[in-house]
C-alpha cells in the first residue's frame, strides 16, 4: 500500500523477497520498494519478448565485462600495481583504461542484473545512461550509478536542506554528500578525495555558470548582432564536443584517486604523470609491454569503439535491444551468436584472459 507518497509492505515474506531479490542483491541497482515490491505482487506470465530481451541484455553485459573490462584490467593493474616504474603517459593511458574498465565492469553487471530480472518479468531501474557523453559533471551524476546518486539525493542531500537554504548551504550540502559518497566506497582518503573532488567540480561549475551568464550579458550589450553570443552557438557541435571532452577529462582525472587507493599514493602518481613527457609511447609499441599483446589491444580498442557507438544511441534515447528484437528472427539470432562468439573468443578463451571479480563486489 502507498502511504504518504511511499510504498509500505506489511507482509514479512513479501518484504523478505524484496530485500533478497538476487539479481540486484550484491551490487545493485539499488531498487526502491515502490518499484520492485509492486512488481512482486500477483502472477507473472511468460513473456517471450521480455525473455529474448533479457537474454540479449545478459549477453551484452557479459561482453562488456569479459571482453572490455577484464582485458583493460590487465593494463591498468600493471601500471597501478607498480607505480614507481611508470611515468607520464603510461599513467595517463592507465587512467583512461581504468575509466573504461570500471564503467564496463559495473555497467555490465547492472545490465546482467536487469536482464536476469527481466527473464522473470521484473523490470529493474536503469542504472547507467551513457555517462561519458555528459556535458557537465552534474549531468554525469545524473547518468552514472543512477540508483545510488538518486538515493543520496533523496535520503541525504534533501534532508540536509538541499538547495532551499541559500547558496552557501546548498554548496556545503553538496560537498558533504559527495565526500560521504566517497567514504561509502571505502574507508580511504583516496575514495573520500575522489568524492570531494566531484563536489568541487560542481561548485566550480555553478560559479563559472553564473560568471559566464554575466559576461555574456555584458558582451551582448556592446557588440553587433552577428557577434552576439546566442543559445545556438552554445548548442553547436564544436561547443558540445568541447564540453564532453572537458567533462570526460575531469572524470578520468578523478578516477585516478579512486583507483590508486590512498591519497598519498594518488598524489605521487599525479606528480609522476606530469613529470615526464613521453608521449612517444603511444606510437612505439611500449604499451604492449603492459601485458596486452597487439592483437588483444586491437580487439580491446575495437570493442571500446563499439561501446561508444552503442552508448551514443542510448544517449539519443534509442533502445538498441528493442530495435534488434523488432528485426527478423534470423537477424536476432545472428546478433546473439555474435555476442556469444566474441565473448568466448576474446573473453573466456581469449589470449592472456584472467577472470576478474566485479569491482563493485568489494563496496
Amino acid at each position: 500500500m502507498f502511504i504518504g507518497g511511499g510504498y509500505v509492505e506489511r507482509n514479512f515474506l513479501k518484504y523478505f523477497l524484496f530485500v533478497s531479490f538476487f539479481p540486484q542483491l550484491v551490487a545493485g541497482p539499488i531498487e526502491r520498494s515502490g518499484n520492485l515490491l509492486v512488481q512482486l505482487e500477483g502472477v507473472h506470465k511468460l513473456n517471450f519478448w521480455e525473455l529474448k530481451k533479457g537474454v540479449l541484455m545478459i549477453l551484452y553485459g557479459l561482453f562488456l565485462k569479459m571482453v572490455i573490462a577484464d582485458r583493460a584490467a590487465i593494463l591498468v593493474d600493471t601500471v597501478f600495481g607498480d607505480p614507481k616504474s611508470y611515468q607520464g603517459f603510461f599513467i595517463i593511458v592507465a587512467a583512461l583504461f581504468f575509466s573504461i574498465q570500471i564503467y564496463c565492469d559495473f555497467y555490465g553487471y547492472s545490465i546482467i542484473a536487469r536482464g536476469s530480472a527481466l527473464l522473470m518479468g521484473i523490470h529493474l531501474m536503469e542504472n547507467f545512461s551513457a555517462p561519458y557523453y555528459s556535458r557537465s559533471i552534474k549531468e554525469f551524476w545524473g547518468r552514472w550509478h543512477i540508483s545510488l546518486s538518486t538515493w543520496f539525493r533523496d535520503y541525504l542531500y534533501i534532508p540536509l536542506g538541499g538547495n532551499r537554504k541559500g547558496i552557501l548551504r546548498t554548496e556545503g550540502n553538496r560537498l558533504l554528500v559527495f565526500a560521504i559518497s566517497g567514504f561509502w566506497h571505502g574507508a580511504s582518503m583516496g575514495y573520500m578525495f575522489w568524492g570531494f573532488l566531484h563536489g568541487v567540480y560542481q561548485l566550480v561549475g555553478d560559479l563559472t555558470k553564473k560568471i559566464k551568464s554575466t559576461l555574456i550579458g555584458f558582451w551582448n550589450q556592446f557588440v553587433p548582432d552577428f557577434l552576439k553570443y546566442t543559445k545556438g552557438k552554445e548548442e553547436s557541435f564544436s561547443a558540445q564536443l568541447f564540453q564532453r571532452l572537458f567533462t570526460l577529462l575531469l572524470v578520468v582525472f578523478a578516477w585516478l584517486f579512486f583507483r590508486a587507493g590512498g591519497l598519498t599514493a594518488s598524489c605521487q602518481m599525479v606528480k609522476a604523470m606530469f613529470s615526464t613527457n613521453n608521449w612517444t609511447i603511444l606510437l612505439d609499441g611500449s604499451l604492449y609491454g603492459l601485458g596486452v599483446s597487439p592483437n588483444a589491444m586491437f580487439m580491446l580498442v575495437l570493442s571500446i569503439i563499439a561501446l561508444f557507438v552503442m552508448d551514443y544511441q542510448k544517449y539519443k534515447g534509442r533502445d538498441i535491444a528493442a530495435m534488434i528484437l523488432r528485426q527478423g528472427w534470423i537477424f536476432q539470432m545472428l546478433v546473439m551468436f555474435a555476442l556469444v562468439f566474441v565473448t568466448l573468443l576474446y573473453g573466456c578463451y581469449g589470449e592472456m584472459y584472467d577472470i576478474q571479480q566485479f569491482i563493485y563486489f568489494q563496496f
